[in-house]
């Protein structure tokens, strides 16, 4: 019903900047990104309402990261600047499809996110 994909990441500097992209197809309520490093846990980065752009970032992401989206594209897309060897994970994007009265981060298990992207590699490294 949806499907997800990511591109963009690579392999980068630190202080430098990497655009991934999250083409979606199928209806979406938000769109959100997540990273997963090496042997660590999943974690929230950012999301978007697709409806009215309102943003979430995680305070890891606040000042550095800019989430953004193109409707006409189905596309969401994270641009990450200042970018920290701990930056370096796999990044997801994940699809909400259901209407919520309030956007807001994601719940603990990100349960709220059906559809997920198959992941794109940010490593920051001199």
């Amino acid at each position: 019903q949806v499907q997800l994909v990511e591109s963009g990441g690579g392999l980068v500097q630190p202080g430098g900047s990497l655009r991934l992209s999250c083409a979606a197809s199928g209806r979406i309520t938000s769109v959100g990104w997540f990273r997963q490093a090496v042997r660590k846990e999943r974690e929230f980065v950012a999301a978007i309402s697709w409806t009215t752009g309102r943003t979430i970032f995680a305070d890891s992401a606040k000042g550095r990261f800019t989430i953004s989206r193109d409707n006409t594209r189905n596309t969401v897309y994270l641009q990450m600047d200042l970018l920290k060897p701990e930056d370096t994970a796999v990044y997801y994007c994940a699809a909400d499809v259901t209407p919520r009265d309030l956007f807001s981060p994601p719940s603990k298990d990100s349960k709220e996110y059906d559809y997920w992207g198959q992941g794109t590699q940010v490593t920051v490294s001199s």
